[in-house]
């Protein structure tokens, strides 16, 4: 017949737990002491007690005492469901049977323990209670085969030790030692220090008799010093009065349960600081449209404002109330779409604090799932991410807007153009662009802050006329963008431009700065090359610059500029190719011839770039000269032309014509390189040129802006032996006066001057600029001189040098080398 165990209490509602769990014993429930009394009385024999002293109706103590007084059960086995350092004295102090004591909640495996142990003390002591304890035999079998380890032991009443008569195998398994070595050494000394004292003090107490058994887990030290956790009852054996000091000592190795308590308890350790620590909270919640929240940690409160309580079982609210409507729909969709896959969950959201607050979130969580594969929850942690937010959107608001102006900047206008083109929508759009390059001038002059405020006005006074359908975007430095969409023809676009000219004029009340104006139409044929929708705009707004000069227009691009830009671009191809070739591609020289007056003989030559291929034919230097400079080509070009010039030089001075001068032109762009004068000198060097054969050819514009950098690197070179020479002079913005601090040795008059002489006009003028060059150290060379008449003059007036048609046009080298043999 299987054992009976009452259950009193809070308990009974586990009831159903406990039968499933302890289906080897007959489980009677009480809520109460009536109840409890009724089953006692019920049943002639109770086998084992659990009390939760907690009972409904506060009567947990009444229903003890009652056991108490009751003689039947004042052997039975009682199991108080609590913590032991919270009973009172009066509990302590019972003398009836054997009282135990489990913490709560409660775990079934160490309930199951427990109960095991008190069955098998109850059956040995009712087998050897019995008659049959006179059949040694039957009571032998039994002992052996226990599943538990089982000890009797004798102790006298003045020894706090005992003897061990007798051990089953398992006993001995589980300490580890024979019978003898146990008597040998003694329990105390085989007991774990820590349990010494308490083990002592109980077992003291069971043979004074205050208590007819303990139980208690314990830790043995076995020979290899290793250590077995035990669950241990130990009980007063009743014999016959010829016997007494008898103990029974019933053991289980407990050692794997108390490492997976220790580990479950490291495991909540480490659960409760990482949920401590967590920037935000755990969560378990239902699959339905409100999120019903079953648990939720301590950190829901600093991360929502509202407490636990509040969301669990949606008492207060749902989570589903906290989440900003517009991300609900998209949050219920990723998540069935994860759950049918059985995919983790990701997604960043914002919520509603209890403060009215917006915050960012990350949700990360997976399905739980029953055995059917139906998801029976949500688990998941949700972070606090605004810090994170605020950083990205920072970070965001930079990468698309310029940091003076506030406005969306050229990245983020190419992303638009790029998602509009994707667009269906037939719609008209078009971009004005406003090219206030013109601006460094008040750089100059005022300073870059004085001209960066004036960006920053020009871009609030634009700011104006903008519309749903026209934007604003701060696409350079110096250039603003509108993006107009919807326009019914260009003449709405030209009525767009007046008024951003007026807008403009009413800024530069005081400056009055040059500015240009492009416009672009897009179609279905340009709409998808956003760099070149944009290079477009750039070129019709400096066309515009071009056009109207110190004035604000409004230019489109069209086809002939469109036509232009490509010519350019094949002139770029040319130039690059004429780099990377090895023979200079279509880049060559000619070679106009420079006559002394005074001797009436060629003292040297212009060397003059020129560019030709099968497809441009031959390009001007005016107009392939300005491509270089703005690609910045012009210093690997100049580099082939000096390399050119000097071995045509070198052909020269082979041929007898050791005098001869050879003049290069030079860029403001070549000079200011950092490396211009260490890579001259390298190939005077290489080349094997007396740098005094050498002139370089400057414009006046040079010194405009970079007079005193211009005129150091000019002072090294003329200190080398190298002459230098103004450039059309006449037509920049040097005056005699300056080119006295100049490290110049030669001016030459611009060819705008010596065509007035064949009308008598210039005369006094070009006198006078020959002889104050002469007062200043400087010689003179008149350019572009066709006429005799041109040259009589320049004779009176003492020039030294003349070039020009009169003389010869531009010649290849071996025509330069035959006329100086004619002449």
């Amino acid at each position: 017949m299987s054992a009976t165990i009452l259950v009193v209490g809070e308990l009974t509602k586990d009831c159903l737990m406990f039968r499933n769990e302890l289906i080897e014993y007959n489980i009677l429930a009480a809520n109460d002491i009536s109840e409890a009394m009724q089953a006692l009385n019920a049943h002639n024999y109770i086998d084992l007690v659990m009390l939760d002293l907690a009972t409904p109706k506060k009567d947990g103590f009444r229903i003890l005492n009652s056991i108490k007084s009751d003689e039947r059960y004042k052997n039975t086995p009682i199991i108080i469901l609590t913590d032991p350092d919270e009973l009172d004295d009066e509990i302590r102090g019972l003398k009836m049977g054997v009282i135990d004591y489990i913490r709560k909640p409660i775990h079934i495996d160490s309930l199951k323990v427990k109960i095991g142990i008190y069955m098998e003390l109850l059956r040995i002591q009712q087998l050897m209670e019995d008659e049959l304890y006179k059949q040694g035999l039957t009571f032998d079998a039994i002992f052996q085969q226990a599943p538990i380890g089982i000890s009797i032991s004798y102790s006298s009443d003045n020894n706090a030790d005992y003897n061990i008569i007798k051990i089953n195998p398992v006993f001995q398994q589980i300490i580890g030692r024979t019978m003898e070595e146990l008597n040998s050494l003694g329990w105390i000394n085989i007991t774990h220090p820590d349990d010494v004292d308490e083990d002592l003090n109980f077992f003291k107490k069971l043979k004074s008799g205050e208590i007819k058994s303990y139980s208690m887990e314990k830790r043995y030290i076995k020979p290899d010093g290793s250590i077995v956790w035990v669950e241990m009852v130990v009980a007063s054996l009743t014999l016959p009065d010829v016997l007494k000091n008898y103990q029974i000592c019933l053991v289980q190795d407990i050692t794997e349960r108390k490492r997976l308590e220790e580990e479950l308890l490291e495991s909540e350790r480490s659960k409760s600081v990482f949920l401590s620590n967590l920037p935000g909270m755990a969560y378990r919640c239902n699959n339905d449209c409100h999120w019903t929240m079953q648990f939720v940690s301590a950190g829901c409160y600093q991360l929502t404002g509202y407490t636990a309580d509040d969301l669990l079982y949606n008492r207060k609210l749902s989570f589903n109330d906290i989440i900003v409507p517009e991300y609900r729909e998209a949050i219920r969709t990723e998540w069935q779409r994860t759950l049918v896959k059985r995919l983790p969950f990701r997604y960043e959201y914002e919520i509603t604090t209890a403060k009215g607050e917006r915050k960012w979130v990350l949700e990360m969580g997976q399905g739980a799932y029953d055995e059917q594969g139906e998801v029976i929850a949500l688990e998941g942690i949700i972070l606090d991410i605004s810090d994170r937010k605020e950083i990205e959107n920072n970070l965001r608001y930079n990468n698309e807007h310029d940091q003076w102006t506030g406005l969306y900047n050229r990245r983020y206008l190419e992303n638009l153009l790029a998602s509009d083109a994707k667009s269906t929508n037939n719609a008209k759009r078009a971009l004005v662009g406003i090219n206030l390059s013109s601006v460094h001038r008040l750089s100059l002059a005022y300073g870059f802050h004085y001209s960066q405020e004036v960006i920053k006005k020009v871009a609030e006074a634009l700011s104006r006329l903008c519309t749903n359908k026209c934007q604003l975007f701060n696409t350079y430095e110096n250039r603003f963008v509108f993006y107009i969409k919807k326009y019914e023809s260009r003449d709405d676009l030209a009525a767009f431009c007046e008024a951003v000219v007026k807008t403009l004029d009413n800024v530069y009340t005081a400056e009055k700065i040059g500015s240009g104006i492009g416009i672009v139409e897009i179609d279905e044929k340009n709409k998808y090359d956003v760099e070149q929708l944009l290079k477009n705009l750039l070129n019709a707004s400096e066309k515009a610059i071009h056009l109207f000069n110190r004035n604000i227009g409004f230019c489109f691009f069209d086809n002939e500029m469109e036509e232009q830009i490509m010519r350019e671009e094949d002139i770029k191809q040319e130039l690059m190719l004429a780099v990377s070739d090895e023979n200079d591609g279509g880049l060559y020289l000619q070679y106009q011839p420079i006559l002394d007056l005074r001797t009436n003989r060629i003292c040297g030559f212009e060397a003059l770039a020129r560019l030709k291929n099968d497809k441009l034919g031959l390009v001007s230097p005016y107009e392939f000269i300005p491509i270089a400079e703005k690609t910045r080509l012009i210093i690997p070009i100049g580099h082939k032309i000096f390399i050119q010039a000097f071995d045509f030089l070198n052909k020269l001075i082979s041929s007898g014509y050791n005098d001869m001068t050879i003049s290069v032109n030079v860029s403001a762009m070549q000079l200011l390189n950092e490396d211009f004068n260490k890579d001259l000198f390298d190939i005077i060097s290489k080349m094997n040129i007396n740098p005094r054969n050498i002139m370089i050819e400057l414009t006046e514009s040079l010194f405009v802006e970079n007079y005193k950098e211009a005129n150091r690197i000019l002072g090294e070179l003329k200190g080398s032996g190298i002459r230098i020479a103004i450039d059309d002079f006449g037509t920049g913005y040097s005056s005699l006066a300056r080119e006295r601090e100049l490290n110049i040795s030669c001016l030459k008059i611009d060819k705008s001057f010596i065509d007035k002489l064949a009308a008598l006009k210039e005369e006094s003028i070009t006198g006078d600029i020959i002889s104050m060059a002469h007062k200043l150290g400087h010689s003179v060379v008149a350019e572009g001189v066709e006429h005799e008449k041109q040259r009589l003059y320049l004779e009176k007036y003492n020039c030294d040098s003349i070039q020009g048609f009169l003389i010869s046009k531009p010649l290849d080298e071996d025509g330069a080398i035959e006329l100086l043999r004619k002449l």
